[in-house]
């Protein structure tokens, strides 16, 4: 039996707002089974986690979860809030990607070193 903490009555995150069906699953698979759980990591790690177990990176989603965790309407970020999540989110694509030194993701690096990149694009 694996503990994660939790209450054994777990809260659906479907319960909190703008998630639905869909997002719900997708949150399961990538380990976050319970509205317990995903307030107490935040948006930033369920939306790594969703990253990690495959899911191909959407801005959307991403501000989705931080207005979703204050009770906001999803289409309620604007501005500068919008600007500072983007980075975030930028921050987060790269750190999940994997880049080298050369601001390459693995699979550049790794095309790079068997000769296939463009000398140019070195």
């Amino acid at each position: 039996m694996h503990f994660t903490g939790y209450a054994v009555a777990k809260t659906p995150t479907s319960t909190i707002r703008n998630i639905g069906p869909a997002f719900e699953a997708s949150l399961t698979r990538a380990g976050v089974d319970c509205a317990e759980m995903l307030r107490d990591i935040g948006a930033h790690e369920a939306y790594r986690r969703l990253l990690l177990n495959g899911s191909q990176p959407h801005f959307i989603p991403y501000y989705l979860l931080h207005m979703s965790l204050q009770g906001r309407p999803w289409n309620d970020c604007k501005g500068d809030e919008k600007a500072a999540l983007r980075v975030q989110f930028d921050a987060l694509r790269v750190e999940v990607a994997g880049t080298d030194e050369k601001g390459r993701s693995d699979f550049e690096a790794a095309l790079d070193a068997i000769g296939v990149i463009d000398r140019k694009r070195r």
